[in-house]
């Protein structure tokens, strides 16, 4: 046993300094990054915001309305092979760009990628869904998939070490997703005891990624646009959404109704609610490790989307960023105990 002593942060422990900017007004902000790939030939460019592959986030229905504002949506590993193509036929090549394919790791998984991946060409992204990205069997499947596909962008985790995200690059991926537990509906940190906040996981993965050339994703933890900020801001490449994207017309969650109100369920993964939908009990040797909440409805995703754009935005004005990509190199944090004036949000 150890203990490290030194200070790990999460978003709420700071603020961003602002800095002198020649930047007259938001619009004139280019969210859009263009990416290249350690292992993939493949080219990117978009905003590098990702609708979470959560089974109620990571539709289908939501690729169609965040590919309209050039944003990834990782589409969640249970759509069967015949969903997949119905969508993957009646879809354009624009919207096929803006699709991550989610998988687990088993030989059944394996298989039925091969099968969605020779559907379309335009089919670029793969991510290896699974929580603890920790496991030996991770590397192994991300090795076999890296020699099948050796042209697609793979993205794999979770993870929260700069070592363990230098040897998932090594051993193939593109792109490393970094999170264990700060998700809005995950209860694995109060469940296991494990964790990292993830902030400094974001500035201590980004470091390792980017000195092997990879890039990393940060899931979880996002609860306003601010949050993207600084997430953006500690070097992540991309951000990874997914309560901050319930309760839409695009999610497929179930919509209940209490005195005259619309509500949205919404759930972890690893919750008992996911694995009752998905495997019909929850296995003697598991515990759950997410829960289920309601979401006031919010309707169309479309003004979510311009409202955290548009907070991002202003975030790189008051650093002087005129691109995404320069936000991290314009940004100093400063450790705060206090984010927001609360005195009127009972008054909500």
């Amino acid at each position: 046993m150890r203990i490290e002593e030194d200070i790990k942060l999460g978003f709420k422990d700071v603020l961003i300094r602002p800095k002198r900017s020649t930047l007259k007004s938001r619009s004139q902000v280019d969210l859009i990054r263009s990416f290249s790939f350690k292992h993939s030939s493949s080219f990117w460019s978009g905003i590098p915001i990702i609708a979470a592959n959560m089974d109620t986030i990571g539709t289908f229905r939501m690729v169609q309305s965040l590919s309209t504002f050039n944003i990834l949506t990782a589409v969640h590993k249970y759509y069967s092979f015949q969903e997949w193509k119905s969508f993957i036929n009646s879809s354009s090549q624009d919207v096929l760009n803006h699709v991550i394919v989610s998988i687990g790791t088993s030989n059944a998984d394996f298989l039925k990628i091969k099968k969605i991946f020779s559907l379309s060409s335009d089919l670029k992204f793969i991510c290896i869904d699974v929580a603890n990205g920790y496991s030996e069997h991770v590397v192994s499947f991300l090795k076999s998939v890296r020699f099948f596909f050796p042209d697609k962008i793979i993205c794999t985790g979770n993870v929260v070490t700069g070592e363990m995200v230098e040897e998932l690059i090594l051993a193939g991926a593109d792109i490393v997703k970094v999170g264990i537990g700060p998700g809005s509906v995950c209860t694995t940190r109060v469940k296991t005891g494990v964790g990292y906040p993830q902030l400094s996981a974001i500035i201590e993965c980004a470091d390792a990624a980017h000195g092997l050339g990879g890039q990393i994703i940060s899931d979880g933890g996002c609860t306003v646009s601010g949050d993207i900020a600084k997430a953006f801001g500690g070097g992540a490449d991309f951000v990874m959404l997914g309560g901050m994207l319930s309760g839409h017309n695009e999610c497929e969650g179930e919509i209940i109704e209490e005195k005259s109100k619309k509500y949205m369920l919404f759930y972890g993964m690893s919750s008992i609610s996911a694995m009752n939908r998905y495997t019909g009990h929850i296995a003697r040797y598991r515990a759950s490790e997410g829960k289920t909440v309601k979401i006031p409805f919010r309707g169309s995703i479309d003004a979510t989307i311009r409202d955290i754009l548009g907070g991002l935005r202003s975030s790189c004005t008051y650093v002087g960023a005129e691109k995404l990509k320069e936000l991290t190199k314009r940004t100093t944090f400063i450790r705060v105990t206090e984010q927001e004036n609360c005195i009127f949000n009972t008054f909500k």
